[in-house]
């Protein structure tokens, strides 16, 4: 059965062969959606793309890879890299979204599962914006379909009363539907992907119709396993899903860069000092946040216990950002140690009681003897009095 003819109008883009055009951007957003900020990069990717193109795709499967993972274009056109990792995590993601299979991007907290999520949505359908938030309260309605409560007292259920949800639009519309932190969804609302993922259909009880998934459609799903307050997919619904694991960088040096570039383009919204001001301090956060979280500094020689915190990449992202807003407010506009002190001790110590104990020590035996270190370590105790 196709698409109800009286569905939403959001849904009335299902019988065109091209995607629809994205969403106008806010002016001056505090945070543009992907396409709107890398807008001149997509555009030239696109003009320059003269590979195959799956039903409704803005670019080819080799674009959207070298939009994530950046390039230069035949006409000069820098495409900045959106995920510094293994080519071939991004190759096997992208292939997935060009398959029926849905894609489940897996990773401790911080691994950057949204950011991809959302520059592969960017790139594939031009839009980013259908997307499901997944907390312990989100509801069936949210994944399914909802009801303008007011027509439907009025008028019982109809078509003119449904309310569709993204999932739904992106199956009429032949685009990338998301949903983030899928293992905080209640099992039971999870389960509602199933059928739409297994047999591309999303049935309409109350009408007695159903809504086909046109070419196009897939989903992106983000999960992680380690926070609390998570539910486990069930095995029918992970069989539905390509699963892709995103590593935290493998080098100190992939993790600055990563830290950089992302304070870099927060910086320039937010009017910050340039990011080149701070490059050391920058390091010197990686380097507490990788050795804690590893167990063992940098040489080997010494084994350290490790806080409760992840100490995430985007938990330093955060901490370089807050120091920079210092700098910037109460300082001369260079980052130093004075400034990230008190966002590495809140990133660190989570538990009062045992993460305290464990970051004094690490001060004590590590930071304390380290040579250039002397301004860190006595800015950390400041904060840490």
């Amino acid at each position: 059965m196709t698409v109800p003819e009286t569905i939403p109008q959001p849904l009335t883009g299902a019988a065109q062969d091209t995607a629809p055009a994205a969403p106008e951007p806010v002016t001056e957003a505090l945070r543009p959606h992907a396409e709107h900020a890398f807008a001149h990069e997509l555009t030239a990717l696109a003009a320059a793309d003269d590979r195959p193109r799956p039903a409704r795709w803005r670019l080819s499967p080799w674009a959207v890879a070298t939009y994530l993972l950046g390039g230069t274009l035949p006409d000069g056109t820098l495409i900045t890299p959106k995920y510094v990792g293994p080519r071939r995590i991004v190759e096997v993601a992208v292939t997935t979204l060009a398959t029926d299979r849905a894609l489940l991007l897996l990773g401790v907290p911080g691994t950057a599962k949204t950011w991809v999520s959302e520059h592969l949505a960017a790139a594939v359908s031009g839009d980013s914006t259908l997307l499901v938030q997944g907390t312990a309260g989100t509801p069936e309605e949210a994944i399914r379909y909802g009801w303008n409560y007011a027509r439907l007292l009025a008028e019982g259920p109809s078509r003119a009363a449904l309310v569709p949800s993204p999932v739904m639009r992106a199956m009429a519309q032949g685009m990338t539907a998301r949903v983030e932190e899928l293992t905080r969804v209640p099992a039971d609302v999870q389960d509602t992907l199933i059928t739409i993922l297994s047999e591309k259909t999303l049935p309409v009880p109350e009408l007695g119709e159903e809504v086909q998934a046109v070419p196009g459609f897939n989903l992106i799903a983000t999960a992680n396993d380690r926070d609390r307050g998570v539910n486990d997919l069930s095995s029918a619904l992970r069989r539905r899903f390509n699963t892709v694991v995103l590593p935290l960088p493998a080098t100190a040096d992939a993790e600055v860069d990563i830290v950089t570039r992302r304070v870099a383009q927060l910086g320039r919204s937010l009017k910050l000092p340039a990011v080149p001001e701070g490059v050391e301090e920058i390091r010197r956060v990686v380097t507490v946040f990788r050795e804690l979280r590893d167990g063992v500094t940098t040489d080997g020689r010494t084994r350290l216990k490790s806080p409760s915190g992840t100490l995430s990449t985007a938990e330093a992202i955060s901490v370089v950002t807050g120091g920079l807003a210092l700098a910037a407010h109460f300082g001369d506009g260079v980052l130093r140690p004075g400034d990230v002190a008190a966002g590495i001790l809140g990133a660190v110590v989570r538990d009062p009681a045992a993460d305290q104990v464990i970051w004094q020590e690490y001060l004590e035996t590590v930071v304390r003897e380290r040579d250039g270190w002397k301004d860190f370590y006595r800015a950390c105790r400041e904060v840490s009095a």
